[in-house]
């Protein structure tokens, strides 16, 4: 018997999109006291994946569970308009996941904080050790690229044959791969000059989630 498809799901990044602060910027930023920077600067030119990078990242965090979430909820502003988004989407039956490169303490954190713990979401887990110590997991991970701590390109597709639609929203460089994948990509800043210039995928700008609402209404 073949499964019905679903007729759409929005998969969204979080860093800078749903949330309007790269929250984890700044909470590794703030906790190895900067000395991550020429880690970041090696990942952004390319030269090394995040998932490398969370690994030389580990050994410099100094913080207890605690003041990680104070920090996280003192920082963590998500888009005015997301809320009545997911809202829409709910009432019009779109799924609606979250992937992030980022961490799932402070994603988590900040969703129940504004109601909004139910969404499903995918991410790299942090893993708190003895003496405030900590490490990172990587259950979203995929061996045959290696590079990104969470391959969300690998998230979207296991997704494909569920739904006749897939709708991807982001802003960065971990949003390139499962852009590619999506019939319909809602970017800005990183990802918005990578697909002017690609040309690919459909694609529309965006500068806040009050241009998917207005989606949702004109499409569902």
């Amino acid at each position: 018997m073949v499964r019905k498809q679903k007729k759409a799901l929005v998969i969204s990044d979080f860093d800078g999109t749903i949330c309007t602060v790269d929250v984890g910027n700044r909470v590794l930023s703030h906790f190895t006291g900067k000395r991550w920077n020429d880690i970041d600067r090696e990942t952004m030119r390319g030269r090394i994946g995040s998932l490398a990078a969370y690994r030389l990242i580990a050994p410099m965090v100094e913080a207890t569970p605690g003041r990680l979430a104070d920090f996280v909820l003192k920082q963590g502003r998500i888009d005015p308009y997301f809320a009545r988004f997911y809202r829409l989407a709910k009432k019009k039956g779109v799924d609606v996941k979250i992937v992030s490169d980022g961490l799932d303490f402070y994603i988590r954190a900040i969703l129940e904080k504004h109601r909004l713990g139910e969404i499903a979401f995918f991410s790299n887990a942090v893993v708190f050790g003895e003496n405030n110590s900590l490490s990172f997991d990587f259950p979203e991970a995929n061996a045959l690229c290696g590079r990104c701590g969470t391959c969300k390109n690998k998230i979207l597709n296991d997704h494909r044959l569920m739904y006749e639609r897939i709708i991807y929203i982001g802003d960065g460089y971990s949003d390139i791969c499962p852009s590619r994948e999506a019939d319909l990509v809602f970017a800005k800043d990183v990802l918005l000059a990578r697909c002017e210039e690609e040309g690919t995928t459909p694609y529309r700008p965006f500068t806040d989630f009050r241009a998917i609402v207005e989606y949702l209404k004109e499409t569902f």
